[in-house]
This record gives C-alpha cells, sequence and structure tokens, in this order.
C-alpha cells in the first residue's frame, strides 16, 4: 500500500501531461476550422476541469502523505505550472466566443502548433520523470526553451501585421488580446521546462 501512494504523485502528473497533450491537440485541431465556437469553448474547459481534479488530487496527497518521491515544493510547483499551461489553453478558447469571433486566422495557427508540440514535449518529459530518468529529461526542457522562443518571435510578427492591415479597432483589440495570450501560454509551458530543470538539479 505505501508503494501505491508514493506513486500516486507520478501517476497524476502523467494523467496531468496526457490531459494537456489532448486538449493542445484539440485545440489545434479546432481552432484551425471553427465550426462551433461555444462547442469548441465548452470542451476545452472539460479538460480544465479534469486538470483541477488532478490538481487537487496531488494537493490532497501531499497533505496525508508522509515520504514523497520529489520535495513538496517541487511536485507542488510543477503541478501548478501545468495547470497553468492548461488554463491559457482555455482562456484562448473562451475568448473566440466571448468575443463573437467566428474563425481564426494562420497566425492563431501557428500559436496552437507550438502549443501542441509543447505539450508533447511536456508529457515526455513527465514520463521520464515517473521512471526518475532525470537527465534524459533535459532535451525536452531544451525543446520547450525553443519552442517558447518561436512564440515569441512569432508574437512581434502577428502583431505588426494586425498593426498594418486591421484598421477596426475592435476587431484589432480582440486579435491582439488573443495572440498575447496565446504567447504567455507558451511562456507557461517553459515554466513548466524550469521546474523540470529545478528537479533535475536538485536531484541528480
Amino acid at each position: 500500500m505505501k508503494l501505491k501512494k508514493k506513486d500516486i504523485f507520478f501517476q497524476t502528473l502523467e494523467n496531468m501531461a496526457d490531459t494537456i497533450v489532448q486538449a493542445a491537440d484539440y485545440f489545434a485541431q479546432h481552432v484551425a476550422n471553427l465550426q462551433d465556437v461555444l462547442h469548441f469553448a465548452n470542451e476545452m474547459k472539460k479538460f480544465e476541469s479534469q486538470c483541477d481534479e488532478f490538481t487537487h488530487t496531488i494537493i490532497t496527497e501531499l497533505n496525508k502523505t508522509f515520504i514523497t518521491p520529489l520535495e513538496r515544493d517541487d511536485i507542488m510547483d510543477l503541478t501548478t505550472s501545468m495547470d497553468d499551461v492548461m488554463d491559457g489553453l482555455e482562456a484562448c478558447a473562451s475568448r473566440f466566443d466571448m468575443y463573437h469571433l467566428p474563425n481564426s486566422d494562420e497566425y492563431i495557427v501557428q500559436f496552437a502548433e507550438i502549443l501542441r508540440q509543447s505539450a508533447y514535449e511536456i508529457q515526455k518529459a513527465i514520463h521520464l520523470l515517473s521512471q526518475k530518468k532525470l537527465l534524459a529529461i533535459r532535451e525536452y526542457t531544451i525543446r520547450l526553451n525553443d519552442l517558447e522562443n518561436q512564440g515569441d518571435d512569432l508574437l512581434r510578427i502577428c502583431i505588426k501585421e494586425l498593426f498594418a492591415k486591421v484598421s477596426d479597432p475592435i476587431e484589432l483589440i480582440k486579435r491582439k488580446e488573443i495572440y498575447e495570450r496565446l504567447e504567455t501560454t507558451t511562456d507557461t509551458c517553459e515554466d513548466v521546462a524550469n521546474r523540470l530543470e529545478s528537479i533535475i538539479m536538485s536531484n541528480s
């Protein structure tokens, strides 16, 4: 029974990473061709609620487990940063409904692809963490940093393009906020990488 207890943290983190991948896949597939904006936002909300439940599980387990497989703060920080990724994806999806934006554009699609790739890197890293293959995680944290840089570059390009081409101020405000939110979500993916790096340093 004790072994199972120790395992619950890694299992829940894996479940969380798997859910982020499902959400990022769904986001990328549907944002490219928005059919039903409300349904899109609602589906993303379901993924976000699932991640909240995993976060709750980890907090509950931390409160009742004496010996944890990693430092408590590391587990909590990693959980929080992963939850932030999911929150970011859901917040972006909800904006399409709130702002009555019937369609996306090439930049949103590119951001969605960066986030989808980031989600897969997080998933691979978390599964290695469960196997205690700490040094192997570095490959994925480096990729996450690179993807975040791509997000920075894309934000500069799309904001410049937006101000050059869109004259309707309301449309401009809506698009600008969605671009910035998407870029902030790539930052949260990098935060996961940074948390993993600190776990590698303190445990190897």
